[in-house]
C-alpha cells in the first residue's frame, strides 16, 4: 500500500493548517481528489513525492498551508518507480518530486510536466536537493559492520531497495564502484522500508539515505562508505501537466526549491 500521509500527522508546529485526510490503496488512488471533512478549500494540491522526501515534506506542507489559509495539501509518498507508473495510469496529481531524475524522465516521456511551466522552469523538472547513501545499523550493530566489505561476510543479513527504484539504482552503483557484491535477504519497494527493517532489528545493516539516518537518529547509528560519493541522488520537481491548478502548484515548488534551510536541517544536499 503506498503511504499516503497528512500534514499534521507529525509532531506539528503549534500553528499548522488542517490537511486533507486520505488512506487509501494505491489501486484506489484514482479515486482521490476531495478535500475531505472541514468544508471547502480555497486550493487544493495533491503531491507525489519519493518516500525519502516524506519528513521534510510533510514539514514544508504544514507551512504552505500556513501561508496559504483555506489551502489543503495532500501528499503521497511511495517509490519514485509505483509514483511514475501511478502518474502513467493517470492518477490525478499536481506535482511530482522524484528521488533520481531518471524516473523524472520517464514521466516527462509519458504524462509530462506542464508545457508552460516547463517553458519557463526546464521541461526536465528542477533540481533540488541530492542525497548519499549511507550503511545503516541498529545502535548496538550486532554483526560489527564497519566497512562496505562488511555487508558480503557470511551471515551478516542486508536489506537494499530493488533496483528498479532510485535507493536500488544507487546501490547498485555503490557496489560496483567498490568491487563489492552484497546478496541482500530482502529487496524492499522504497528506502523506508528498508529503514524499517535495520529500525526493527530484522538484519544486520541497510542501504539507505543519509536523511534517513537522520530522520532515525538514535533508533539507527549511520556509517560513510568510500563509493558512495559515486551514487549520490539527484531530486528532481516539477508541476505535472494534469495539474487542475499550475499556479499553486507552481507556487508549491517554489517554496520547495526555496526551503534551501529545512532540506539541509534534514540532510539533504544542495544541487
Amino acid at each position: 500500500m503506498t503511504a499516503m500521509r497528512e500534514t499534521g500527522s507529525r509532531p506539528a508546529l503549534r500553528t499548522r493548517g488542517p490537511v486533507a485526510v486520505l488512506a487509501v490503496a494505491v489501486l484506489a488512488l484514482t479515486a482521490c481528489g476531495g478535500t475531505g471533512s472541514g468544508g471547502e478549500a480555497d486550493g487544493e494540491l495533491t503531491v507525489l513525492a519519493a518516500a525519502s522526501l516524506t519528513d521534510v515534506f510533510t514539514d514544508i506542507a504544514a507551512d504552505f498551508e500556513e501561508r496559504h489559509p483555506g489551502t489543503r495539501v495532500t501528499l503521497n509518498f511511495a517509490g519514485s518507480g509505483e509514483l511514475a507508473q501511478q502518474i502513467a495510469s493517470g492518477a490525478p496529481a499536481d506535482v511530482f518530486a522524484a528521488a533520481d531524475t531518471a524516473t523524472m524522465e520517464q514521466v516527462v516521456e509519458g504524462e509530462g510536466l506542464d508545457a508552460d511551466w516547463a517553458a519557463e522552469h526546464g521541461t526536465h523538472g528542477l533540481v533540488f536537493a541530492t542525497n548519499t547513501l549511507r550503511i545503516a545499523v541498529p545502535p548496538d550493530n550486532p554483526a560489527g559492520i564497519e566497512t562496505f566489505a562488511d555487508l558480503a561476510a557470511d551471515g551478516v543479513q542486508v536489506a537494499v531497495c530493488a533496483e528498479q527504484v532510485p535507493c536500488g539504482a544507487a546501490t547498485r552503483t555503490a557496489m560496483d564502484a567498490s568491487g563489492v557484491e552484497v546478496t541482500p535477504v530482502t529487496l524492499e519497494e522504497d528506502v523506508r522500508a528498508v529503514l524499517t527493517k535495520v529500525e526493527l532489528g530484522e538484519v544486520d545493516a541497510g542501504l539507505v539515505y543519509a536523511t534517513d539516518v537522520d530522520a532515525a537518529r538514535g533508533r539507527v547509528e549511520g556509517l560513510e562508505f568510500p563509493g558512495a560519493e559515486e551514487a549520490v541522488n539527484e531530486y528532481p520537481i516539477g508541476v505535472l501537466a494534469g495539474s487542475d491548478d499550475t499556479g499553486l502548484a507552481a507556487t508549491w515548488v517554489d517554496a520547495v526549491v526555496d526551503g534551501t534551510d529545512v532540506l539541509s536541517d534534514a540532510g539533504f544536499g544542495t544541487p
